[in-house]
């Protein structure tokens, strides 16, 4: 069983970095402003709705319970010591689309469109993944709180990771590929660590990525009549949570 389970975790965590080149085949739309849009396609919900249904159907059913609990249950005998790389790689990827550009390789956006997609990304998926731990207060693998459904460095790290394959996957798709194995692994790495289910990381991940492609579809809306304003300063408060603090941030762009 313990084989089938981390086969489950593997496929869960790892499908959209396979599959987002086929499923994301979408085209991409120059606006009049230099924004480019994600066209929406019913396709793209596809990884995101099955990751949030795995979730919240291994609320109640006792066969992914019983997953949840064999897998947590292997990982204490067999794990000394945690590692706590995930609090970290939660937010490698978003950082490194920042940093790909600081170095010469340009992605789709300029650097205020790109903020204002990825602190509106995160308000989103912070707002929704608080207010989920709020609302069904499942109790961590490790018992130290209830809050543990869906996990937020998961969320925190898939959202990234859309952001850099939509900034991305046209440049060089292996720099938006890299984004999600670095998700992977922060999903990974919470259950590793006791700190969540694999249906907190399923719900999570899809979160993430649904909560990105959201503001794509969005954002030429949103900059015409939210963002835009004369003097060309926008400013945006951001809440964050990293399993053990919450808080807000602020953030302006010029």
């Amino acid at each position: 069983m313990f084989r089938l389970n981390w086969f489950s975790v593997a496929l869960l965590l790892t499908l959209n970095t396979f599959s987002q080149t086929k499923i994301d085949s979408v085209f991409i739309a120059k606006q009049a402003v230099d924004t480019v849009q994600l066209k929406f396609s019913t396709k793209q919900l596809i990884i995101p709705a099955v990751l949030m249904t795995y979730g919240v159907v291994a609320i109640e059913s006792d066969y992914l319970k019983l997953i949840n609990v064999e897998l947590r249950d292997e990982l204490k005998e067999s794990i000394d010591e945690r590692i706590t790389i995930d609090d970290f790689s939660q937010y490698a990827p978003a950082a490194s689309v920042y940093l790909l550009n600081n170095i010469g390789i340009e992605g789709k956006n300029n650097l205020k469109d790109r903020s204002l997609i990825l602190g509106t990304s995160y308000l989103i998926m912070s707002a929704t993944t608080l207010g989920i731990k709020s609302w069904t207060k499942i109790k961590r693998p490790d018992g130290s709180s209830n809050n543990s459904f869906p996990s937020g460095h998961t969320a925190t790290a898939f959202a990234g990771a859309e952001f850099m394959w939509q900034e991305y996957k046209d440049v060089n798709i292996w720099y938006g590929i890299s984004g999600f194995a670095v998700a992977a692994g922060t999903g990974l790495f919470r259950i590793y660590n006791g700190r969540h289910w694999l249906s907190d990381v399923a719900m999570g991940a899809g979160i993430g990525i649904l909560s990105t492609k959201a503001v794509y579809w969005m954002y030429p809306y949103l900059k015409k009549h939210l963002f835009t304003k004369e003097d060309k300063t926008t400013s945006m408060i951001v809440p964050f949570y990293n399993g053990k603090q919450t808080g807000i941030g602020y953030v302006m762009v010029f």
